[in-house]
């Protein structure tokens, strides 16, 4: 009893730093509307900070006053990146703050900024004995964990009363219920959320300060702590502190004791636990129903069209263009460009879901790393041919997604987000542990392509061949009758039900597709590698299908292609270049996204309606839509 006394105490220190990311994550929301995918960043900015200042100055004054002169060095680093960026976003819908908000720092990107700092190694937990002494012998429980046990309930008291009992805590939950009537009595909306975003990451970096003593200092911690605290908001409920609260001591013993009791399923417990909540209730344990999607005029007055003559010979000829590259390129040149053609058709798949069908998936990595192993099975397992299992693999992409999306589309906006999320972590976490069936971190060798296909110039040949086939697919899809029924639920899901439309139905079915076509481009990395990792199914990969989408311009109609292309090939060529290829890329998709919002291609486009002769009817919609956004 006094082994479960002790991990049952630790599983509470724990739940003190998860606490304060999360309701700062959680703060940051309600106000908002944006998730914050750059809390994590915070939370190590804040550790490290936290760090070295407590290096510097002795003393227990040194030590506390370091931890919270660190919260406050990085708050004042977040409120410059709210006031540079994140305004600009505020009054976009939640679909396209979501994706803006995607900082490159989630799949470690940002920590090469850090390194400029830190010098790039990772540095030891902090703790000194006078802070981690046992309170007894027989239970070992070190007294600092005992003081974070006590602040949590601290922290949420003092966070209740600034919201129940000031002004600005009046203002701060007016804003969450009604932001635009908060604005329209004449509160300086700018100010309000500038002091909730400084408090959000104040907590979170205050958090990360107080790990130094219980962990080792790494460039991991973002993206450890960031999976952790998505978790804790969504089973609290976003915008709610007791929610977060609550689901964070409850995902902190589910840690404790998980290795313990469901050894087997230790590393995917909290995702099913976080999947059931929101299947049962998807607004969160503390949570309340979302108001309805704000929606993006570009989409419903402009919507996509098909090309015109000139654009679709311009297609044909970039890929004549293309496919004369072995003619003119070695083998290091086509296998990189087929790795492009493959994640042109991952991309386009996420593309199609989210701004044909509205649906922004953070878990679309799923079903490209379920259709890789698929091949794998069939290739080493069962002996098949390259033809039968490129045709078969990805059906098992498709039967993730039909599985996963039949609950997935109940849900909307970031709640369906997350639910993505959940399952494509339980999938990944499923492929690591069952080492028996997909080798574990030891992956799957050997799956190579036939003769026919294995020189670099016949593979290139064929990914580029079913990217093109890919993608003119997906497009017959939007034009047609499933299409525009698809487009209808996603613009007004009232008037399409109204007239018969089943608007769930239609999406599972656009899940399904993007799932299948995402297996597809998965099938061909798997032969591509030559070996299949749970890598291929993880979190890192679905922000990277996110900001490719995003580079090249949501609401366009190749933006996926193009984004993909230059995402791709700046990051290969940066990485050939220099040492700070991930900041460099980093720095670069985030000056993309603040200057040319649209993205690439919906920069290029605005340029050339704005120099093409309008009738007065086409200037009147484009200066409403202009005026709306």
């Amino acid at each position: 009893m006094a082994f479960y006394f002790v991990q049952f105490l630790t599983g509470l220190a724990s739940a003190a730093s998860l606490f304060l990311v999360a309701s700062g994550l959680s703060i940051i929301f309600g106000v908002t509307r944006i998730v914050n995918f750059a809390h994590g960043a915070f939370y190590m900015l804040g550790a490290y900070v936290a760090f070295t200042l407590t290096e510097r100055f002795s003393g227990a004054f040194g030590f506390w006053g370091g931890m919270v002169v660190a919260a406050l060095v990085v708050a004042a680093i977040g409120v410059l990146v709210e006031m540079v960026l994140l305004r600009r976003i505020y009054h976009a819908p939640e679909l396209f703050q979501v994706a803006r908000d995607l900082r490159p720092d989630l799949d470690g990107r940002g920590s090469r900024g850090v390194d400029l700092g830190t010098g790039g190694s990772a540095r030891p937990p902090r703790a000194r004995a006078s802070r981690a002494r046992s309170i007894s012998s027989a239970r070992n429980i070190p007294s600092y964990d005992l003081f974070l046990i006590a602040l949590s309930p601290v922290v949420l008291g003092l966070l209740w009363l600034m919201f129940q009992r000031t002004r600005w805590g009046v203002l701060v939950r007016a804003a969450t219920q009604d932001r635009d009537m908060v604005a329209a009595l004449g509160v300086n909306q700018k100010w309000l959320f500038t002091s909730v975003f400084a408090l959000g990451v104040f907590l979170a970096a205050l958090g990360g300060a107080l790990q130094i003593p219980r962990d080792a200092v790494h460039h991991g911690l973002d993206l450890r702590i960031i999976v952790d605290v998505f978790v804790v908001v969504v089973i609290g409920g976003l915008g709610s502190i007791i929610g977060a609260f609550v689901a964070a001591v409850l995902v902190s013993e589910l840690n404790a004791f998980g290795i313990l009791i469901f050894p087997k399923i230790s590393i995917i417990l909290v995702f099913l636990v976080m999947a059931v909540v929101l299947i049962v209730r998807p607004w969160g344990l503390f949570g309340k129903a979302e108001a309805p999607a704000r929606r993006t005029p570009g989409l419903t007055v402009n919507p996509w069209r098909p090309l015109n003559s000139g654009e679709r010979w311009a297609a044909i000829a970039a890929l004549i263009v293309a496919a004369a590259l072995p003619f003119v390129s070695g083998n290091y040149a086509l296998t990189v460009g087929s790795e492009i053609a493959i994640f042109v058709i991952f991309a386009a798949s996420l593309h199609f879901l989210m701004s044909v069908g509205g649906l922004a998936s953070f878990g679309h990595a799923a079903y490209f790393g379920l259709g890789a192993y698929g091949v794998a099975f069939l290739a080493k397992m069962a002996g098949l041919p390259m033809i039968v299992s490129l045709l078969l693999g990805p059906l098992l992409g498709c039967l993730g997604a039909a599985v996963f999306g039949f609950f997935a589309v109940q849900l909307s906006g970031v709640y369906f987000a997350m639910l993505t999320l959940a399952f494509a972590q339980i999938v990944w976490s499923i492929a690591f542990q069952w080492v028996a069936v997909t080798g574990g971190d030891n992956g799957i060798l050997g799956v190579w392509p036939e003769k026919w296909a294995a020189s670099p110039s016949h593979f290139y040949w064929l990914s580029l061949g079913i990217a093109a086939l890919a993608v003119t697919v997906l497009r017959m899809i939007v034009f047609s009758p499933f299409g525009f029924a698809l487009r209808a639920t996603r613009d007004s899901p009232l008037r399409s039900e109204a007239v018969g439309i089943n608007g769930k139905r239609i999406q599972w079915t656009a899940f399904v597709i993007a799932g299948t076509v995402a297996g597809v481009a998965g099938a061909l990395f798997a032969y591509l590698k030559g070996s299949v990792f749970p890598d291929s199914l993880g979190i890192s990969l679905s922000v990277d299908a996110l900001v490719m989408v995003l580079l090249g311009g949501v609401e366009t109609v190749s933006g996926a292609v193009v984004g993909a292309i230059v995402y791709k090939a700046l990051n290969i060529w940066l990485v050939s270049q220099t040492d700070l290829s991930k900041l460099v890329l980093g720095g670069f998709i985030v000056l993309i996204v603040v200057a040319f919002p649209k993205g690439i291609v919906g920069m290029l486009e605005t340029i050339r309606n704005r120099r093409r002769p309008s009738s007065p009817k086409t200037a009147l919609v484009t200066s409403r839509i202009e005026t709306a956004e």
